[in-house]
């Protein structure tokens, strides 16, 4: 039994050794994935006031003689 813990022992410090060995690697694609999230937030932000502004009417003035001062 004690053979076999050391073999597991074995297994999950090489798993730790690999995980840690490519943690730069993952940090730099995660901070790569945030700046181009945050550049299309900013895209869709400087897009939706003008999109927003083509969709609303002008506001119209009452036609006709029904004023009713």
């Amino acid at each position: 039994m004690g053979f076999f813990s050391f073999l597991v022992l074995l297994a999950i410090a090489y798993l730790l050794w690999r995980v840690t060995d490519q943690l730069p690697d993952l940090i730099f694609r995660l901070s790569e994935i945030q700046r181009d999230v945050a550049e299309v937030r900013r895209r869709l932000a400087d897009e939706a006031p003008t999109a927003s502004a083509e969709r609303t009417p002008a506001p119209t003035q009452p036609q006709g003689g029904d004023n009713n001062y």
